[in-house]
């Protein structure tokens, strides 16, 4: 099926499946109870799952197969939504420009910076791509912000005004980021009992656009391009020797993972049509990694799975306070519900990066292949239970597809 093998096949359905479902599953609590804060079915946090899962994707394809670490993919983050911001100002709201446009600008733009930092490797590679990154962020942030030649509209970030062109922008086009009149904010809300699910139009724009590019993902990953890459990663030096030039390869792979970053910033100013300097800041390249590396590095599913999880904890975690806390542990004595109280409340709230680094640090000891490890893990366990049978080789993980 679509030139897949029957496991990637069933691998792209159950991705499918999840993805479409989203507004249930990720709604398990009633809407009324103290537990609705943990569901994360909202469109604007289910949109950030989709568009930073698109970027992990495009991240794994380089960093997975081929070794190299980028600390500067934010820069064709930041590019991708200035392009379609850009797109909105001067054309029209239609989404489908804007987002072509982001993919081609960070795709130019990554071509420059691999040109350059790929005469290098291992952490060498790594300064120089955090070097643009960097370079980038001062551009967007005072240098192409100045009045004669404002290109970024620096802190502010760059914003649809009602003196801008729009030239194609219809009559009666909405007002805002719409898919041939389809505002990406229409949201269909469905009230089944004490719950309530949210199908957000943008959600679901994101969603197939994930889909697809997850599609070409496994394409890459199972090509002989992909191989070639793998053989980058195992031993570049000795492929050299045979007489294979590796440049070309590489470079392509980082362009690829450049145009998904782009894509993934043009669906980011799609939802919300604002860019900010921000987004090319050295932290959102480190978040991807941290994504990257707590799903799974060079597995299929495994960064879409960090994203998430990294994001869940950005959005829920940090709303719970010490109110929230008083009212779980109510039921205590109240010396022993403050003491509870404050040895957590370092974890929680503002807290939510100590959380999320504990457990980065206990997935990378005992995870080493992240979170499809853990799965891989669990449903051997599971397996091994069902059968009744006793397996030898407890403790030993194979590696992950």
């Amino acid at each position: 099926m679509l030139g897949l093998n029957k496991k990637d096949t069933s691998l792209l359905i159950i991705v499918a499946i999840l993805t479409l479902l989203a507004p249930f599953i990720l709604n398990p609590f009633p809407t009324d109870s103290a537990m609705a804060q943990f569901n994360a079915g909202y469109p604007d946090l289910m949109q950030r799952f989709v568009i930073f899962g698109i970027f992990a994707i495009g991240f794994n394809i380089l960093f997975g197969l081929t070794g190299y670490l980028s600390f500067g993919h934010a820069a064709f983050l930041g590019v991708g939504s200035y392009s379609a911001v850009w797109m909105f100002k001067l054309l029209s709201y239609n989404v489908i420009p804007a987002i072509a446009l982001s993919v081609v600008v960070a795709g130019l733009f990554s071509v420059l910076i691999g040109y350059v930092s790929l005469r290098r490797s291992g952490i060498y590679f790594s300064i120089l791509t955090l070097a643009f990154a960097q370079m980038s962020f001062a551009l967007a942030y005072s240098v192409l912000s100045n009045p004669k030649f404002n290109l970024t509209n620096g802190e502010t970030g760059l914003q649809v005004y009602a003196d801008d062109p729009q030239i194609l922008q219809g009559a009666n086009a909405p007002d805002l980021p719409h898919l041939f009149g389809l505002p990406m904010r229409a949201t269909y809300t469905m009230d089944v009992g004490a719950w309530s699910f949210d199908f957000n139009a943008g959600y679901y724009l994101c969603a197939v656009i994930m889909m697809v590019v997850f599609y070409l993902a496994i394409r890459i990953f199972r090509s002989p391009f992909g191989m070639m890459l793998r053989a980058v990663k195992s031993n570049q030096q000795r492929m050299n020797y045979t007489g294979l030039n590796s440049k070309p390869y590489t470079l392509a792979a980082f362009v690829i993972s450049g145009m998904y970053a782009g894509l993934a910033g043009g669906l980011m100013a799609a939802m919300d049509p604002l860019a900010g300097a921000e987004r090319m800041q050295w932290t959102a390249s480190g978040e991807v990694v941290l994504m990257t590396i707590l799903g799974g590095t060079g597995t299929l599913i495994g960064p879409v799975l960090g994203a998430g999880f990294i994001k869940y904890f950005e959005n829920i975690f940090s709303k719970i306070n010490d109110n929230v806390l008083h009212s779980w542990f109510a039921f205590l004595p109240d010396g022993l519900e403050d003491a509870v109280v404050f040895i957590i409340h370092p974890f929680i709230g503002k807290g939510w990066h100590l959380t999320l680094g504990i457990l980065f640090m206990l997935v990378v000891i005992y995870l080493p292949g992240g979170l499809v490890e853990g799965g891989q893990r669990l449903l051997n366990w599971i397996r091994r239970k069902s059968v009744g049978g006793d397996d030898t080789r407890e403790g030993k993980t194979e590696p992950a597809e």
